[in-house]
């Protein structure tokens, strides 16, 4: 019952921030009607393209300023996700290098790529994605994180190890709006398995 309630909550959170992120972007330009869905990593629009050297980075810098997180990024790009990911969050995003990304099955990741499997993409992607800015040793408390596609996946603990959705934790690294933890699996939702 209290992981359905913070699965709501969350899910609430979200959409929250969403239409924040839409409402900030609107009324920064208003001659432009380009949604976060429609942006697209040609138009290059939004709060994710906006650059600032004095701000500490947010969760989307510190994957596109990291040569191991390239196939992260183009598939943010590719899902439309950009500017959902430089909101105030706090964010805590599980980020699989490109190695957790060249474990999955052949042509996965490929078929995943294209535009019309956008929506299953950013299914995945948001699996990776919850409120809060949560330390590895924090996490250790929980046992389900609630994810920013309305579904759950597991936390487990084994020695030192903080495995998420079955994907260890292999750093973390603190961001302007939450957390990124990299992680050494693509961790993937249960409708998607």
């Amino acid at each position: 019952m209290k992981i359905h309630q913070i699965s709501k909550v969350l899910s609430i959170v979200f959409v929250i921030v969403l239409l924040h992120s839409c409402n900030n972007e609107a009324s920064q330009n208003s001659t432009s009607t380009t949604t976060i869905e429609e942006s697209t990593s040609e138009n290059k629009q939004g709060q994710a393209y906006i650059e600032d050297d004095s701000s500490t980075p947010n969760v989307l810098q510190i994957a596109m300023n990291s040569p191991d997180h390239t196939t992260l990024v183009a598939a943010v790009q590719t899902a439309g996700l950009e500017n959902v990911l430089v909101n105030a969050g706090p964010l805590m995003v599980f980020a699989p290098t490109n190695e957790a990304f060249k474990a999955l099955p052949e042509g996965v990741l490929e078929d995943l790529l294209k535009p019309e499997k956008k929506d299953a993409l950013a299914n995945i992607l948001k699996h990776h994605v919850t409120a809060g800015n949560y330390s590895k040793d924090f996490l250790k408390k929980f046992k389900k994180l609630g994810q920013a596609n309305d579904q759950s996946t597991t936390v487990e603990v084994s020695g030192e190890d903080v495995l998420v959705g079955g994907a260890k934790i292999i750093a973390s690294i603190e961001a302007g709006n939450g957390i990124v933890h990299v992680v050494d699996k693509v961790i993937l939702p249960p409708s998607n398995k």
